[in-house]
Order: structure tokens, then sequence, then C-alpha cells
């Protein structure tokens, strides 16, 4: 509460996310702070002690937290759905042992099929898991192997169909522009998963990140013209199986639209615990960041003696336009001009001048007090978001 550069009248909404490391097999693709299993270390007890550093972890943050109610939980990774059951179990009844949850409160946990156990999911179900989130990647074993992944086709579509016995609300991860892919192969993709009629679909262009494998040994990717191809069938098969595409790279059902990612995009706030765990709180005069230490086993010695965080540093306030509009122009739905000055802090003239810009190039559109992208802000969104930089 001490003096800062901001005036935030209200709080936005908070989500918890909780981040388990671990995965069978690390992907050539893969940036995110996921670690291979060790040969020799005992599953059981690295996670009951993981979840003991996370249980701890959340304790040292509640002052940070206290009396917020919490509108999401999100479990990712690395692979969670490698955690027994019982160990999820322990963390979501220690989640709501010391948080005060909403009473719709969505739960999601990442699986993926290379995980896949029948009974598993059911267990995931009974522990309090609401809603299933399954990195599919792809149906076709050619290209499930040139990505790297553990899982083939037919894994897939088990985990698919028990995914929605056990759960009312699911996801599927699916990936395009995968080396090799054509444009034939990805509609196959895209039909088999809408076959499953999922309320929720993700679809996400393959990158090659920094630091990865593919980094450093480029496979050869689709063209660029291809891969535009494949996000139009992609937008025209999704709308006529009655999935809307309500943010960039996401496609729902009516009702089934993820909580968690849409606090994400409405920049609201969210704890993040775990190893390597980003956050972002708002307090009444500032919006701080805050990183967990990255190693697995170094995060667990420093939780559990109480100092999980590794930097923390206070959101500048010329830096508040871009990050909120990084979030909010991936809406289809956009966003009110006072919707951004209830969360940055900021008056709306810190924005009239890139809003007018954006208007100008035709990739923004006013409508009554929503402003939002339109198509072809979608598809030069890098360029939109990139009007609200500081030095912009």
């Amino acid at each position: 509460m001490r003096p800062g550069t901001l005036q935030l009248a209200a709080l936005p909404p908070l989500s918890l996310y909780v981040h388990l490391p671990w995965c069978l097999k690390k992907c050539p693709y893969c940036d995110f702070n996921s670690h291979e299993r060790r040969a020799g270390t005992d599953p059981a007890a690295q996670q009951a002690r993981y979840v003991d550093a996370l249980l701890a972890d959340l304790e040292a943050s509640l002052l940070l937290v206290w009396g917020r109610q919490v509108v999401s939980v999100f479990m990712g990774g690395g692979t969670p759905s490698l955690f027994e059951p019982e160990q999820i179990d322990r963390l979501i009844a220690g989640v709501r042992a010391r948080l005060p949850l909403a009473p719709a409160c969505e739960i999601t946990l990442e699986a993926n099929p290379g995980t896949f156990e029948r009974e598993r999911f059911a267990a995931f179900r009974a522990a309090g898991v609401t809603r299933l989130s399954i990195g599919v990647q792809s149906f076709d074993d050619a290209l499930l192997h040139a990505v790297g992944r553990v899982h083939d086709g037919a894994q897939a579509r088990a985990a698919v169909e028990e995914a929605a016995r056990s759960f009312d609300t699911f996801n599927l991860d699916l990936m395009y522009a995968l080396p090799g892919q054509t444009l034939a192969q990805l509609e196959q993709d895209v039909r088999t998963a809408l076959a499953f009629q999922p309320p929720h679909l993700s679809v996400y262009h393959l990158t090659v990140e920094p630091n990865t494998v593919f980094a450093k040994f480029p496979p050869r990717l689709p063209d660029e013209d291809t891969a535009w191809d494949m996000l139009d069938r992609i937008t025209a098969m999704t709308a006529e199986a009655g999935l809307q595409r309500y943010e960039v790279s996401a496609y729902a059902r009516a009702g089934h639209r993820c909580q968690h990612n849409l606090n994400y995009w409405q920049f609201g706030d969210y704890l993040g615990i775990g190893a390597g765990a980003h956050g972002k709180l708002s307090f009444a005069h500032r919006i701080v960041r805050q990183q967990r230490h990255r190693q697995p086993e170094l995060y667990m010695d420093k939780a559990l003696a109480g100092a999980a965080v590794a930097q923390e540093h206070e959101v500048a306030r010329r830096e508040l336009p871009f990050e909120y509009m990084l979030n909010a122009l991936r809406l289809k739905d956009g966003f009110t001009l006072q919707d951004f000055i209830e969360k940055t802090g900021l008056p709306p003239n810190s924005v009239r001048g890139q809003l007018q810009k954006a208007e100008q190039s035709g990739w923004l559109e006013a409508d009554g007090a929503w402003l939002r992208p339109t198509a072809r802000g979608f598809d030069f969104l890098s360029d939109l978001q990139s009007l609200f930089l500081p030095d912009a």
C-alpha cells in the first residue's frame, strides 16, 4: 500500500497458475520450463516433495493476495498428468484450504496422451479438476514423430474419447505448419479433432523458438503462403462445426471459453507458483511481476525455505499500454477504453494516438464503447500490438 505511480480504483480478477515441470521427453520445439525426469529418481518422493514446496510457496504468498477470491486455477507444465492423482488431490485440497475459490472456479489440468490411462482421467476429475487440456498437436503418426511427441495417433484418439467421458468440458491443443505438413494433412487433423465434438479447440502455428533443438537443427516447415492457407481452413472448418473463434488461437462452443486464459487476455491478475512460474499482481498504486526459481530442485529448496521468488519488479507506467494491448488485442471481442483505464490506472490519452493509427490502418474498429481487432488486425496482430511499444 506504499505510494506508487498508479491509482487503481479496484483490483482485477485473480487466477492461480501452478507449474508442474516434468515431462517424459523434451520436445524439440518446446521453450517452456520443462525437464525430463532423471534416471534413478523416485517419482513418488519427488512429487510429494514438490507438492510440499508448492504449498509452502502459496503460504508465503498469501499476504500479497489476502482476501481476494480466485476465479480459476491452471496446472500447466511440463506434463502435469504425470503426477499421481493422489498428489493432484492433495494439491487442490491445499489450495482450497488457503485461498477462497469462486463457486464456479475453473480448475484445469494439462494432460498429454503419452501419459494417458483411463482410470487416471477419472481420478483427476474426482480430485477436483473440472477441465482437461489435452496436448494432442496432431493425430498423424508421421507428423507426431517429426515434432518429437511421445504418443501416436491412436493414443491421442483414446485420450480424447476418455476426456469426453470424464469431463463436461475439455480442450484439445493442435499445431499446424508442422515439418512436411500438407494442407490435406492439416484438414484431416482438424476433421479428426472436430469428430469428437470438442467444447474447445486451441490451434497454434509451430514457431521455431531460440534455445530449442529446432533452433539448432531447423526442420523444413511449410512456406508462409501454405501456413496462411492452413489458418484459413482451420477458421472455416471450426465455424462450420459450431465453434466460435473468440481469441486469435482459440475456438469454443457457447459456455466453454477458457476462463483462465480469458483472465490473462483481459489483463487480470495471476499468482504463479512452481518452478519458473511467472505472476502478475496488482496493488492500489503499482503492478508487480514475479518469477520463481527455474530449476525444480533449487525451486523446492528455496520454496520450502520461504524464498521461492527469484525476481520481482514493478511494471513501469510506460510499459503498461503494451502489456495490456499484448493481451487484449488477442480477443475477437476486443476491449473498452474504460477497462484499459481501470486495469492500468492510466488516462485514455496515453493510448489515443496509437488507437487512431490502428483504426487508420484498418486493424481496429470501434463498436460503441468497444474497440475490436478487424479480420485484417488479426492477420497483422504483431504489427498491431507493436504500435503500443514504449518506443513506438
